[in-house]
């Protein structure tokens, strides 16, 4: 049978444990949210180029209409 005292330094080593399972997933959380900010900056600028190639006229570029001789 456990005494008291192996029961409570049980439940400390338990508690110590899920803290730090706590402060690793917190971790994991805040690395993955830099990088879903990261990735949805590099998206909304790969959405802009493509704006660009596809209205080519609104932005200034280059118009892709027959040439005058034909």
């Amino acid at each position: 049978m456990t005494t008291n005292d192996e029961r409570l330094s049980q439940i400390e080593q338990t508690i110590t444990y899920q803290d730090q399972q706590i402060q690793d997933l917190s971790d994991m959380v805040s690395q993955q949210w830099t990088e879903i900010d990261r990735l949805k900056k590099r998206l909304a600028q790969a959405k802009q180029r493509l704006e660009i190639l596809e209205n080519p006229a609104e932005e200034g570029g280059i118009t892709h209409e027959k040439p005058p001789h034909y």
